[in-house]
């Protein structure tokens, strides 16, 4: 058995070819998607932030939203800059998306990607310290983030409130006690996945990670999860931790599909450089008739590694459109694979 879940970037463009031509129906969009997952049995919603571009960037009025709209579904990030982040102030918004969705939320946050501005997190206020890169001042802001989770008191209270305050140091309200729990780590590297084990993160792995030994992505995937795995063990952490990779797949099932998806599919990885020193592979995209699909998916092992999948899905091309891809994947090579 696998959780299955979508990964939505929200796209949005002003052209006729796009079903979202404006923010607004990005975000209403991605409710009515959401919904339409829950629906079908999916298990997880998950949303990409990005800023200073048409994309979806402020997480959590989404994931409240969602929350108040569904059920059952997880509903999730993957994932959120920390670059970008004042953590007092993320740890009281994620505490209200949590408490509204009952507990459901599953944030994936990470150092972030390339961006669309040249350091764009300084127009947000921060700036690493001195001697510290960018990424360290994202991993900082994480760690900060982890710590207002654990919900204990460090504000010295006002001795004359406007309100009565409970004894001792205040915490940050509203707390959810299991958030904490629930915190994913977006990781390019072997060594970041093994730093997010030790602080007690669940791992979320993309499709693309630095490439470090040359093989194929999904290998480079399988043993970073194993990695993972291993620092977990020796941390010394009660529970299991989860597990996500990111995939595009589609089920060629009807003329449609074909027309969208069944030329010219990336069937191989591919390589390029994130910044002049960082060398990256980028995930293939499985476009195939359902028997072809399963054999191949069969194949990935970084999929077989993980216990959580997420599809990433065009949302451009509409919601109708994007629930009939996932019923394709739950109803079509799910179950051959025993994911369902």
């Amino acid at each position: 058995m696998k959780k299955i879940g979508f990964l939505s970037f929200g796209h949005w463009a002003p052209s006729p070819q796009s079903r979202t031509q404006s923010a607004s129906d990005a975000l209403l969009q991605s409710i009515d998607l959401a919904v339409e997952a829950e629906r079908l049995g999916m298990d997880g919603a998950y949303f990409r932030v990005h800023h200073f571009a048409q994309q979806l960037a402020s997480p959590f009025p989404l994931l409240a939203a969602v929350g108040a709209k569904t059920r059952k579904i997880e509903i999730g990030t993957a994932v959120i800059d920390m670059r970008y982040e004042n953590p007092h102030y993320m740890a009281e918004d994620a505490g209200s998306a949590d408490l509204i969705s009952g507990g459901r939320l599953q944030l994936g946050i990470s150092r972030g990607s390339p961006e669309q501005v040249i350091d764009g997190w300084r127009y947000f206020g921060y700036q690493p310290i001195e001697g510290e890169t960018d990424e360290g001042m994202g991993r900082r802001h994480a760690e900060a983030f982890l710590e207002l989770l654990r919900g204990k008191g460090f504000a010295q209270p006002n001795p004359r409130p406007m309100f009565a305050n409970p004894p001792g140091l205040l915490r940050l309200e509203p707390y959810s006690a299991t958030l904490r729990d629930r915190i994913w780590w977006g990781s390019a590297s072997n060594a970041t996945a093994a730093w997010a084990a030790k602080l007690g993160m669940n791992l979320q792995s993309s499709t693309l990670k630095f490439d470090e030994t040359g093989e194929p992505l999904h290998i480079q995937q399988a043993a970073q999860i194993r990695a993972y795995r291993t620092a977990w063990k020796d941390a010394g952490h009660k529970r299991t931790p989860r597990i996500s990779v990111s995939r595009s797949i589609f089920a060629l099932v009807d003329d449609r599909d074909r027309r969208y998806f069944g030329r010219g599919s990336q069937e191989e990885d591919k390589i390029g450089f994130l910044d002049e020193n960082t060398r990256a592979i980028f995930g293939r995209s499985y476009a195939a008739e359902p028997d072809i699909l399963v054999e191949q998916l069969r194949e990935d092992g970084a999929i077989e590694e993980a216990d959580t999948l997420l599809l990433t899905i065009p949302n451009q091309l509409g919601v109708a459109y994007n629930a009939h891809v996932m019923e394709a994947i739950l109803t079509t090579v799910a179950p051959a694979l025993g994911w369902r």
